[in-house]
């Protein structure tokens, strides 16, 4: 899930959003609007879709705290995180590693869930400072505001501990399962399995809502139970590939030879004569009989077409010292890691 939309920094996580968060950012305004217009009918428009809008901004806010909570607890465990993305459905914290043990999984999932709880909390304390109780409505906009955020982010914290992976309670569910049979990878299975089952139970309450009158709202629910069905499937055959790759090193699986260019030839050589010719991606360039660097079709894409007769394969390529590389002794998975953390398709 990788972001379109950088925001900037949160202690060295990027944030960023998701071209699908602006979809869902706009239905929940106008759903707070009609929301708030039907509680209080009295209100002016402008306050009405200026509490509907802040409301909107501070329950994003929320959750990107609920996932910062997940990343803060995975540095601290030696686990690097890449991104936080905001999407349609919340947000994910994208952590290139994980969990090395069953205690790091059960602190690093339930955090989440306790943050949100703590948040929603939070809120409903301000809105009793402001004179509201659970028997009252609420009366002024702020009041009405933070009532809203308080359920909204106790109810998130209770959804996300329902025990289908890869939601917080399905991580739970599966560190628990570690911690009890000393077996992460039989762990994932169960946790995936069970959260396969629980994405079923959505997919098949949001097609009778629909089809009961509950229009666009069962649809989401079928919709977010399709998503963790994926979510749930990709996590099984995940395990199953790491499960497949354990003792496989680099040197069982990498090509010995590569293909070896001169740094002199152009790139309208390289691509007509080279890569069309023969199919293959990846070169070695070759200054005096020394490796110097390494052209993809990449490198040959940010030269303009019209530039490549007078542009050399040293010119274009990436450089040696830049380049990622792994041992050939080193386990596969651990190259897999590096190709996935860096986005890049070779790997010296």
């Amino acid at each position: 899930m990788e972001a379109q939309i950088k925001l900037g920094r949160v202690f060295g996580i990027m944030i960023g959003l998701h071209y699908s968060w602006l979809i869902i950012a706009v239905l929940i305004s106008l759903s707070l609007a009609a929301y708030f217009g039907g509680q209080h009918p009295d209100w002016a428009s402008s306050t009405i879709w200026s509490l509907a809008i802040a409301t909107s901004v501070l329950f994003f806010a929320a959750i990107l705290v609920h996932e910062l909570s997940h990343a803060l607890v995975a540095i601290r465990n030696g686990m690097p995180v890449r991104s936080i993305t905001l999407f349609a459905l919340g947000g994910v914290a994208n952590i290139e590693k994980e969990a090395p043990s069953a205690k790091i999984e059960f602190w690093m999932a339930i955090v989440g869930p306790i943050t949100s709880a703590a948040i929603g909390g939070i809120f409903l304390l301000a809105a009793y400072l402001l004179g509201w109780t659970p028997m009252s409505e609420a009366e002024t906009p702020l009041m009405t505001m933070a009532v809203w955020l308080g359920y909204i982010n106790v109810a998130l914290a209770v959804f996300n501990m329902i025990p289908g992976f890869p939601m917080d309670g399905g991580r739970v569910l599966r560190a628990v399962i570690w911690w009890i049979t000393g077996n992460g990878s039989k762990a994932t299975r169960i946790a995936s399995i069970t959260g396969q089952v629980f994405a079923f139970v959505f997919i098949l309450v949001g097609i009778i809502r629909f089809f009961g009158g509950a229009g666009i709202g069962g649809l989401w629910i079928a919709f977010i139970g399709w998503f963790l069905l994926n979510a749930a499937k990709a996590s099984y055959l995940q395990d199953e590939v790491n499960e497949g790759l354990k003792g496989v090193t680099v040197r069982d699986l990498m090509s010995p030879e590569c293909a070896v260019v001169d740094g002199n030839e152009n790139l309208h050589s390289i691509v007509h004569e080279r890569m069309l010719r023969t199919g293959l991606r990846c070169f070695v360039v070759s200054e005096n009989g020394t490796p110097s660097g390494l052209i993809t079709p990449h490198e040959v894409k940010a030269v303009e077409e019209r530039k490549w007769p007078f542009t050399l394969a040293a010119d274009a390529m990436k450089p040696i010292g830049e380049l990622f590389v792994v041992s050939p002794d080193a386990p596969v998975r651990e190259a897999l890691e590096i190709l996935g953390r860096n986005n890049v398709n070779q790997l010296p």
